[in-house]
C-alpha cells in the first residue's frame, strides 16, 4: 500500500450496476472545439455513452452537472471507443464506436444557446459498417503511409483482421495459427500491427503483406493455396499480454507489451529493449513522454488499487487511488494540464494528479462531559421521524435548475405492452408531475427501442408492476395437467394473509385455496395445505406457473419478516419436471424449423419471380410481339404464393415471439426449482441464470438453443466436470448455428441436473469440480425478474 494518495481533482460515479473495460475510456478534442482541452469519452457494455468536460470544483464537492456534455444510450454494448480522422471529406476529429457486430463513426457537435448554460451536444451517425464476424477490438492509423487520415483494423473474436479504408470495406484476412484473440496495436513507424496471440509469443505483420495474402472472403480459405500470411518477426514472452501501446512522442522506437507479471519494451524489429518484472498483478498501463532524454516514462494500474509511475525499469513514484482502474488515459482539461483519468470496471471515473498536499485537519479536543442519553434519545426519535416522513413523501427530492424540456419513455417486458410509450413533459423544477399510463397484455410485444437520439441526459428507474395487471382472481380448478409442491418450514399460512388483493367475499372462507386466472393464459391454482407445511401449485400450462410461484415465494419471504422470523425456509423436493420443460423447448424449436423453411420457400418464390419478370421485359420490348405462352398467368400464380408465405411467414413470426416468451417463463420456473431443490446460492442461482437465459429475444443469427447448449457443455466440462481430467478442453472456434434437433440439448440439460443432484457447485472457476453435499435451502433471495417496466426521463 502507497504511503501517498492520488490527489483527487475531478471525479464521477457511472450508472448503477454497468460494467466497463479496457476499451471503453478515450480522451480527445472529439467536438472539434479548437482550444486544446480533451473531452471524457466512456462508454459501457450497457451500450450507454457519456462525454464529459471536467472542470475543477471544490475539494469533496463532486462533478457539476455541467460537466457532462452528452449521454446516450445506444442498442449495443460498447467494446472500444478511439477519436480519430475517420470520414475521407473531413479533416475533422470523428469518434468511432465499436459494438460486437457493428462499427459506428459519429461527429460530435455543439451548438451554442442563448443563455449561459445552453450549449447543447449531439451525436450524429456519419456511417456504419455491420460486421459479418463478433468483434473482439480494433487498432486506427494511417495505414499504407495515407496522410490526413486514419483507416480501421478489427480483429474479430476467430481470429480474422477485417479492414475498412474509412465508409468503405478493404479486406480482409486470418491471422495463422490462431486460438484466441489477444490485444492489438498498430506501428506507424514500421507500418506493421502488432499483437500476442495465444501461443504467447508477439507478432509482427506489415501492412503490405496483408494486404497481398490470400483473402479471407474466400471458400476455405485456411487450405486453399496461395500467398501465404506470415509473420515479419516474432517474439515468445510466455506469458499472455494484456495491452500493446506504441507510443508516437518519442524519437526512439519502442513498442511496449503489458504481460500478466512483466512489462517489455521492444524495437521496431523485436528485440528487447529492456523488460520490468513485476511484483503485483497489473491491470493497464500507459507510456507517456518524459523530461528526460532517451527515457520514457509508464503509468502502471494494478490490483492493489495503486497507480505507480515508472522511467524505463525505475521506480519515481507510487499513489494510492480509490478503485482498480482497468483504463488509464492522460488529458489536458482547461485548468490542469498533464491530468491522470482512470475508469474503474465498475464505473468509477477520477481524474487525478501526483502530489503531497498537506493536510490542515487537527483532532477536535475531547470533551469530557457528561452524556445526557434522555437528550439524546429524545433527538434520535425525533431524526428518525423526519427520516420517516421523508422516505414515505419522497418529495424532499430538488433539483438546483430547471429541467429543460425532459421526456419520459415508458419500457415494459414483453408480453406486456403500454397504449403510450413516450410523453413530452413541460419544464420542470421543484415540483411533481403525476402522468397515467395503461400497461395491458399483449402477446408477442417488443421492447420499444429509444426513438430520441442526441440526448445529454437520461435517468432510469426500473419498478415491479403489481400482480393483480396480468390476472384476476377466478374459480379454484381441482384437476389440472401440471403440478408442483413447494415445501416450508413453519406452519401453513392463510392465502388471503399472502394475496389480500385476490380474497373474493364468496370463495374459501378458510383462506387455503387461491385461484389466479391470467388476462392471456390459463387458470393457476394455489392449494395450502392444513395438515403440512405444503403448498402446491397447478395448472393446465407448464410456464403460466412461474409468475404465481414466483410472487408465492416473495411474499412468504416478505410475510415471515415482517412477522420477526429469521430462520424461514423455502425448498423442493423434487423431481424437477424435465419432460414437461422439454415440451415448451420442442414447441419454440418447430416454430424455428418453420421460420426457415418459409425464408427457404420465400427466396426460391421470389428469384422465380424476378425470372418472370425479367422474360415478360424482354417480350414486351421485342419489336416484333411473340405470344407470352402463359407466362403473365405463371407470374400471377407466383405472386399470389410469394403473398401467401409472406403471410404465413409473418404469422409464424408472431407465434416465435410468444413461444420465445413462453420459453424464458418456464426456463424462470426451472431455475427456481432447481434453486429451491439443491439450495443454490445466489452466485450459483446467477450463473444458472445466465446458462440458460443468455438472450434478451431470437435473432435469425443467433437462437436460444445454440448458445444454451454451449454454455451448459462448458459448465459441463468445467465446473460440473466429474474428474480433472475432463476438464482439458477443446476450443472450438466454429460459429454457433441452429442444430437439426433438440436431442443434444436436452441430453445436456438433464446432466446438468442430474450432477447438481449429486452435489456439484456452479462457479465461474474451472477448478471448482469438488462434489459438496446437499444442504437445506437457505432464504430465497432469487432477482429472477418479474413483469417490470423502465421509467426513462430524458432531458434535453
Amino acid at each position: 500500500m502507497s504511503l501517498f494518495k492520488a490527489r483527487d481533482w475531478w471525479s464521477v460515479v457511472l450508472g448503477e450496476g454497468e460494467e466497463f473495460d479496457q476499451g471503453c475510456l478515450c480522451v480527445g478534442d472529439v467536438d472539434n472545439s479548437g482550444s486544446g482541452h480533451d473531452k471524457i469519452v466512456v462508454g459501457s457494455y450497457m451500450g450507454l455513452l457519456r462525454i464529459y468536460g471536467p472542470r475543477a470544483s471544490s475539494p469533496g464537492s463532486g462533478a457539476l452537472a455541467e460537466d457532462q456534455l452528452l449521454e446516450v444510450q445506444l442498442r449495443d454494448p460498447i467494446i472500444q471507443l478511439e477519436v480519430g480522422k475517420f470520414v475521407s471529406c473531413s479533416d475533422l476529429l470523428h469518434l468511432a464506436v465499436l459494438h460486437p457486430r457493428k462499427l459506428s463513426v459519429y461527429a460530435v457537435t455543439a451548438t451554442a444557446g442563448n443563455v449561459e448554460h445552453g450549449i447543447q451536444y449531439q451525436l450524429r451517425l456519419v456511417y456504419e459498417h455491420n460486421l459479418q464476424r463478433t468483434a473482439c477490438n480494433m487498432t486506427y492509423g494511417p495505414f499504407g503511409g495515407v496522410t490526413g487520415h486514419h483507416f480501421i483494423c478489427i480483429q474479430s473474436m476467430d481470429g480474422m483482421l477485417m479492414f475498412f479504408e474509412q465508409e468503405s470495406y478493404a479486406f480482409g484476412r486470418f491471422l495463422p495459427g490462431f486460438l484466441l484473440p489477444g490485444p492489438l496495436c498498430y506501428c506507424g513507424r514500421t507500418d506493421t500491427f502488432i499483437t500476442v496471440s495465444s501461443a504467447r509469443q508477439v507478432e509482427s505483420y506489415k501492412y503490405e503483406v496483408l494486404a497481398v495474402a490470400t483473402d479471407a472472403d474466400e471458400e476455405h480459405e485456411r487450405k486453399t493455396s496461395g500467398k501465404r500470411l506470415t509473420a515479419d518477426w516474432t517474439l515468445v514472452i510466455g506469458e499472455q499480454a494484456l495491452d500493446i501501446v506504441v507510443p508516437t512522442f518519442t524519437s526512439t522506437s519502442s513498442i511496449f507489451v503489458l504481460g500478466e507479471r512483466n512489462v517489455y519494451c521492444l524495437k521496431d524489429n523485436g528485440q528487447i529493449r529492456f523488460m520490468k518484472k513485476l511484483e503485483y498483478n497489473p491491470s493497464c498501463f500507459l507510456p507517456y513522454a518524459s523530461v528526460s532524454e532517451g527515457t520514457t516514462n509508464l503509468l502502471m494500474g494494478n490490483h492493489n488499487s495503486t497507480l505507480l509511475v515508472y522511467q524505463d525499469v525505475t521506480l519515481k513514484w507510487a499513489a494510492q487511488l480509490s478503485c482498480v482502474p482497468v483504463a488509464v488515459r492522460v488529458a489536458n482539461f482547461q485548468d490542469l494540464k498533464g491530468v491522470v483519468v482512470t475508469l474503474s470496471g465498475d464505473g468509477h471515473l477520477q481524474c487525478s494528479y501526483m502530489g503531497t498536499d498537506p493536510s490542515f485537519f487537527m483532532a477536535p479536543r475531547v470533551d469530557a462531559r457528561e452524556i445526557n442519553y434522555e437528550e439524546v434519545d429524545a433527538e434520535m426519535k425525533a431524526l428518525q421521524k423526519i427520516i420517516k416522513e421523508a422516505v414515505r413523501t419522497q418529495e424532499r427530492l430538488q433539483c438546483r435548475l430547471t429541467v429543460q424540456s425532459p421526456k419520459l419513455n415508458v419500457c415494459v417486458q414483453p408480453p406486456l405492452a403500454v397504449t403510450q410509450e413516450q410523453f413530452v413533459l413541460d419544464s420542470m423544477g421543484k415540483f411533481a408531475q403525476t402522468y397515467e399510463i395503461c400497461v395491458y397484455d399483449f402477446s408477442c410485444a417488443s421492447l420499444p427501442s429509444s426513438p430520441f437520439t442526441g440526448v445529454p441526459r437520461v435517468a432510469q428507474c426500473k419498478f415491479t408492476l403489481p400482480l393483480r395487471l396480468v390476472c384476476l382472481p377466478s374459480a379454484p380448478s381441482k384437476n389440472s395437467k401440471y403440478k408442483i409442491t413447494i415445501d416450508t418450514n413453519k406452519p401453513p399460512v392463510s392465502l388471503g394473509d399472502i394475496f389480500p388483493e385476490f380474497v373474493e367475499k364468496s370463495e374459501e372462507k378458510e383462506g387455503n385455496v387461491l385461484a389466479f386466472q391470467l388476462i392471456a393464459g390459463s387458470t393457476v391454482t394455489v392449494q395450502a395445505s392444513k395438515t403440512s407445511q405444503r403448498y402446491r401449485i397447478q395448472s393446465d400450462t407448464f410456464e403460466d406457473m412461474w409468475l404465481v410461484t414466483k410472487e408465492l415465494l416473495q411474499r412468504f419471504d416478505t410475510f415471515f419478516a415482517k412477522q420477526g422470523v429469521k430462520d424461514f425456509r423455502n425448498s423442493f423436493a423434487g423431481p424437477i419436471p424435465l419432460q414437461e420443460y422439454f415440451e415448451t423447448v420442442d414447441h419454440h424449436f418447430e416454430l424455428r424449423v418453420n421460420a426457415e423453411k418459409y425464408q427457404d420457400l420465400l427466396s426460391e418464390r421470389a428469384v422465380q419471380f424476378r425470372a418472370i419478370q425479367r422474360r415478360l421485359l424482354t417480350r414486351f420490348k421485342d419489336k416484333t410481339p411473340a405470344p407470352l405462352q402463359n407466362l403473365d398467368t405463371l407470374m400471377e400464380g407466383t405472386y399470389r404464393q410469394v403473398i401467401a408465405l409472406a403471410d404465413a411467414a409473418e404469422e409464424n413470426r408472431a407465434l416465435l415471439c410468444q413461444a420465445f416468451a413462453r420459453l424464458r417463463s418456464a426456463t424462470h420456473l426451472l431455475i427456481t426449482l432447481l434453486s429451491l431443490w439443491q439450495g443454490l446460492s445466489a452466485d450459483q442461482t446467477s450463473i444458472l441464470e445466465a446458462t440458460l437465459l443468455p438472450l434478451l429475444q431470437d435473432t435469425p443469427q443467433l437462437g436460444w438453443e445454440e448458445c444454451v447448449d454451449a454454455a451448459v457443455s462448458h459448465l459441463l466440462r468445467t465446473c460440473l466436470s466429474r474428474s480433472p481430467k475432463d476438464q482439458a478442453l477443446s476450443l472450438s472456434t466454429s460459429q454457433l448455428s441452429m442444430p437439426k434437433d433438440t436431442a443434444r440439448l436436452k441430453k445436456h440439460i438433464t446432466l446438468l441436473c442430474d450432477r447438481l443432484g449429486k452435489g456439484g457447485r456452479l462457479s465461474l472457476s474451472s477448478e471448482a469440480n469438488v462434489q459438496t453435499p446437499v444442504v437445506m435451502p437457505g432464504q430465497s433471495r432469487m432477482s429472477l425478474g418479474g413483469q417490470r417496466a423502465t421509467l426513462i426521463i430524458v432531458f434535453s
